[in-house]
């Protein structure tokens, strides 16, 4: 298929800690296969701590983590104060309904980085530590299951630098569209 550019990587966010928000920057440097460079999340194998706990052997599919910034909007108008990173987002993208992506799906971000998405951010209870009431707002249950709007996961297909304000076009993958699921 043919990549369409539709949004951008409004902002970049930064942490070589677990910690649960990250640091805004101007750029980082991505790794195929591995993460962002200096980014706690970074590695072949799991890196998120609960995930660790289980199984310390599992592929790394949650290596990049972007937030739509319509979300950060939405939620302004309902009272929360949400910046851009607060959330452990590494990129905020804007004019991208990432929700909607399916499985595969590849984000070329500038003129190097391919992003490979992998699924859903599952919202956890962090999120409610962070900012009581938060986590109904971005996990909502509906009478046909749970409603994620974290953001969504992606692997690094292909490194180099990423700036804030780098265009993002998407190239759906071949065959049938696989809506997102947690990862």
């Amino acid at each position: 298929m043919i990549a369409q550019q539709i949004g951008t990587a409004a902002h970049l966010a930064i942490s070589s800690d677990h910690g649960f928000s990250k640091k805004l920057v101007q750029s980082f440097e991505l790794i195929a296969g591995f993460g962002i460079k200096g980014d706690a999340h970074a590695g072949e194998t799991v890196q998120h701590l609960s995930r660790v706990r289980q199984d310390p052997s599992q592929p790394n599919l949650r290596q990049v983590h972007l937030i739509h910034g319509e979300l950060l909007n939405e939620l302004a108008a309902k009272g929360f104060c949400v910046k851009p990173g607060d959330l452990g987002e590494n990129i905020t993208t804007s004019g991208i309904d990432l929700l909607s992506l399916g499985q595969g799906t590849l984000l070329k971000i500038g003129p190097q980085v391919e992003l490979q998405v992998t699924g859903l951010r599952n919202p956890c209870t962090q999120i409610e530590n962070f900012m009581p009431g938060l986590l109904k707002q971005v996990a909502i249950k509906t009478p046909s299951g749970l409603v994620r709007k974290a953001g969504i996961m992606t692997i690094v297909a292909q490194g180099g630098i990423v700036r804030a304000g780098d265009a993002i076009e998407i190239v759906p993958p071949s065959g049938p569209h696989i809506p997102l699921e947690r990862v």
